[in-house]
């Protein structure tokens, strides 16, 4: 049995990964814990990412929480690639996988079958030279006027992914939001629980982490990456919180105006990450900090193990 833990961020995920890890612990069932956060991949983006410590993870196994140099970019589809046999090998093993996250394109690869349309080298490089020239402002109004679908879902400053669904359109025919995948079925058996919180408790808690990470040293995590490569990918570097920290390092922004602008970025995503994940109707639906919530997962857990 898969279980799945999604849901906005700052609602509780992390913790509640734990809860569930040490009840199956305490029952003779292991567990492990596998990131499903874009940015969790990277090694040393720990403050700006809310990575836990690996003291507090109370030697449950952790996956793919430093997976990748900043020098690398993330792909749903290598993300797909090493997750799925990670997941078989566990439920091999006897072992309960506890897949945990909030990037909704990467939790959707391994639930559900996805296709991962080709790409064309030379649709790729003219879209990312009109991305160098015009920004992408301009490429998502483009978007938008081919696939209105897709273009709710990205944000409009994104331009690595502006390019790809474009260069999608142009290789397939067909809108980008059309390989997203269905819900018709599970691609293992799975308990999915999404965590929800109060909009404004979550506005005022997402506000006060921003603030949190700059007082933890996030600027001094931002020049050691900045020493490890983080301006050669195209990925880590976009991180909402380690650009706004560059700005300030650089003297483009004061540490007030770097901080407001990265807890706006944080609210907007935050609204996309609840918007994606109201699709899925056979999930649970959880109260962030819900006393009985590790009680109701592993109770479906145990119903729909039953069931297959």
């Amino acid at each position: 049995m898969l279980i799945v833990l999604a849901g906005a961020t700052a609602t509780g995920k992390t913790s509640l990964s734990i809860e569930i890890a040490e009840q199956l612990r305490s029952t003779g069932r292991p567990a492990e814990i596998i990131n499903a956060d874009a940015m969790q991949l990277y090694r040393g983006m720990d403050i700006g990412t809310a990575k836990i410590p690996v003291s507090e993870r109370r030697g449950i196994p952790h996956h793919l929480f430093e997976h990748l140099s900043v020098r690398e970019d993330s792909t749903v589809a290598g993300y797909q690639a090493v997750v799925r046999p990670l997941i078989d090998t566990l439920l091999a093993e006897g072992i309960t996988p506890i897949l945990v996250g909030g990037s909704g394109l990467y939790i959707a690869s391994v639930m559900f079958e996805l296709e991962f349309p080709g790409t064309d080298p030379e649709i790729r490089a003219k879209l990312e030279r009109e991305l160098e020239e015009w920004g992408p402002g301009m490429l998502h109004r483009r978007l938008q006027e081919y696939d209105p679908a897709s273009a709710e879902r990205i944000d409009p400053r994104n331009g690595r992914r502006i390019v790809r669904a474009l260069e999608a359109i142009a290789v397939t025919g067909k809108p980008f939001s059309a390989t997203l995948p269905g819900q018709e079925r599970w691609w293992r058996p799975t308990t999915m629980a999404i965590l929800e919180e109060d909009r404004q408790v979550l506005v005022e808690r997402l506000d006060r982490r921003v603030v949190e990470m700059w007082d933890a040293g996030l600027l001094e995590e931002t020049k050691r990456l900045l020493d490890e490569g983080l301006e050669e990918g195209t990925t880590a570097r976009r991180a909402i919180g380690y650009a706004q920290a560059i700005a300030q390092l650089r003297g483009e922004m004061t540490r007030d105006e770097a901080i407001a602008e990265a807890q706006l970025l944080t609210r907007k995503y935050a609204r996309r990450q609840v918007s994606w994940f109201r699709r899925y109707e056979r999930a649970l639906r959880l109260p962030a900090g819900g006393v009985r919530n590790v009680e109701i997962v592993l109770d479906a857990a145990a119903t729909e193990e039953t069931s297959n």
